[in-house]
């Protein structure tokens, strides 16, 4: 099987492969066009950096910070706001040669709409919702980790465009299925799983944190086994309403890539990756293909949610 083979439709966009190159990682799509040998063309879609509605010059330093297995990051979404990236940037993308994708931020359910519609009017193909943001009304919960404060942003900018939206969800809540389940209700097209995991670092000779704001988003192969398990159970209530999903947290090669499309990603996200290999991609469009072809599979989307999970046994239904 050719690598020409791996496209897939998503939410009615043709992607040229199920790669999807996360927002934060590859700045509003530039950065890696300066990279020797990579290519657009070589993804299905870029999701650009976080936008706002006004300028943010974000968190002081240090943002970010290597850990065993992963990173740290709490830049703060710096960006140069909707206005700047709709007007100025977006005209100098090529989208001849590959989807992109908004990554839409906000404090308050009212930005969120203001940053959706301006996207709404401009050549973006699909807008992704990060809902990770503290929620400066209903002091500075996170939008994400309350199931019904996620729908509400969902239904919000629903209302307000007719693009594909894609709702980026949090691994630090109580009930990820929970919150799957309201944000279809809400309207939602799609599901980025997961964001990054909350955690720190300390310096010990200062005992001080190493972060400028204490904490930050862990990304990486770390986060591997808690991405894979959380994009198994958006599937289980995805799957029966056509939802696809956007897998994503510690892939690094096409084995991991597979892992998350078998437990029912329809594409996959790749991120910290990128940092150390910029050509990573080519790679797991290689071995994604050489696999389809070795079991005999026509498509990613034959190969999507075929997780084979054992029988229930008492002891396991007990717990």
């Amino acid at each position: 099987m050719s690598i020409a083979s791996l496209g897939i439709n998503f939410c009615g966009l043709e992607l040229a492969s199920p790669i999807v190159l996360l927002s934060g990682c590859v700045g509003f799509g530039e950065e890696y066009t300066r990279v020797e040998g990579f290519s657009n063309r070589d993804v299905g879609a870029i999701v650009l950096k976080g936008t706002t509605g006004a300028a943010r010059l974000g968190n002081p330093p240090h943002r970010i910070a290597e850990t065993y297995e992963g990173m740290l990051n709490a830049i703060g979404l710096q960006n140069p706001g909707v206005d700047k990236v709709v007007r100025e940037i977006l005209p100098t993308l090529d989208f001849s040669e590959t989807r992109f994708f908004a990554n839409v931020c906000g404090s308050t359910i009212e930005e969120y709409v203001e940053v959706t519609r301006r996207f709404d009017d401009s050549r973006i193909d699909a807008i992704e919702i990060n809902i990770s943001c503290p929620n400066v009304k209903e002091g500075g919960v996170q939008f994400g980790n309350v199931p019904e404060m996620s729908a509400r942003v969902v239904a919000a900018c629903r209302a307000v465009t007719k693009k594909p939206l894609i709702t980026k969800l949090s691994p630090n809540q109580t009930d990820i299925r929970e919150n799957a389940r309201r944000c279809i209700e809400a309207g939602t097209d799609a599901f980025a799983v997961i964001n990054t995991v909350m955690g720190m670092a300390i310096n010990v000779q200062t005992r001080k944190p190493v972060i400028g704001n204490v904490q930050g988003g862990l990304s990486g192969p770390a986060i591997k086994p808690i991405a894979l398990l959380k994009v198994k159970e958006v599937h289980e209530i995805a799957a029966p309403h056509r939802i696809p999903i956007i897998g994503q947290g510690g892939i690094t090669n096409a084995t991991d890539a597979l892992e998350f499309i078998i437990a029912g990603a329809s594409a996959v996200g790749i991120g910290t990756a990128l940092f150390y290999d910029p050509l990573v991609c080519k790679q797991v469009n290689a071995g994604i293909a050489d696999y389809l072809a070795r079991h005999g599979l026509s498509s990613v989307q034959e190969l999507a949610g075929t997780l084979q999970l054992p029988a229930p046994t008492a002891a396991r239904a007990a717990c």
